[in-house]
């Protein structure tokens, strides 16, 4: 606005310390730009820190070689409802299903054949495969409550494959998320799970409930690699110790 008749006078210096800061906010822009893009072109490898040997031969290219190990992972009540819900609104099937897909992407990483699968997905009449495990988080019902937990069918047709599973799955996780077993509240509705009386007799399956959605909230929303982890590792573990074959 010119008041007067007068043009408003800018101080050179000001003018000086816009176009510094101009540029600084220019340069930061293109190196963030640049960053996300590399990034993007060279994703990290988070499958290293698990620590284990890749289940693939060094010639699985070749014709002769035996397939690699086929794994099941199911994002509990994923195409069927929500699960447990707290009152806030949080969803158990917001939490299964972000930790299968991590868990999915760190086994097939590794060289494993992996499906993702629903709660009721047509696919789990007599599934075939190494291992199955089915992914639950127990309800914000409890207040105080936190650990996890892992069963397998009660009447097992492999019961030492599933043993073993099983207490892969125990170690690993613990160890990867620093929680601890509430076998306590195991219940036969996990010993009994519907998908345990779908799958083949020789599948050997379990269910983990991988913490409580009030005290354990934090690691299963913001600590879920280290969830998938654990998870993964615990798959491994008993596929690697030669209890899958």
């Amino acid at each position: 606005m010119i008041v007067g008749g007068q043009k408003p006078v800018v101080r050179k210096e000001v003018l000086e310390t816009a176009q510094k800061v101009l540029l600084v906010a220019m340069v930061f822009i293109v190196l963030t730009i640049g960053y996300l893009s590399w990034q993007v072109l060279h994703p990290l490898d988070d499958t290293a820190a698990l620590s284990l040997p890749s289940p693939v031969p060094a010639d699985a290219s070749s014709p002769t070689s035996e397939p690699a190990p086929k794994v099941g992972i199911v994002a509990g009540h994923y195409g069927f409802d929500s699960g447990a819900v707290c009152p806030d609104g949080l969803q158990e099937v917001e939490i299964t299903f972000a930790v299968a897909e991590k868990v999915v992407a760190l086994l097939g990483r590794r060289g494993y054949q992996v499906e993702l699968l629903g709660e009721f997905d047509d696919a789990i009449f007599g599934y075939r495969a190494d291992a199955f495990v089915s992914l639950h988080a127990d309800s914000c019902d409890v207040p105080g409550a936190s650990g996890f937990k892992v069963a397998r069918v009660t009447n097992s047709a492999v019961p030492e494959a599933e043993d073993r599973l099983v207490e892969c799955l125990w170690e690993e996780y613990g160890k990867w998320t620093g929680l601890a077993r509430h076998e306590d509240s195991i219940t036969p509705d996990m010993r009994q799970y519907h998908a345990f009386r779908k799958i083949a007799l020789d599948t050997p399956g379990a269910i983990i409930e991988m913490g409580f959605m009030l005290e354990d909230r934090n690691i299963l929303l913001y600590g879920q690699e280290k969830v998938a982890r654990g998870i993964a590792s615990g798959v491994i573990c008993f596929l690697e110790s030669g209890s899958g074959e």
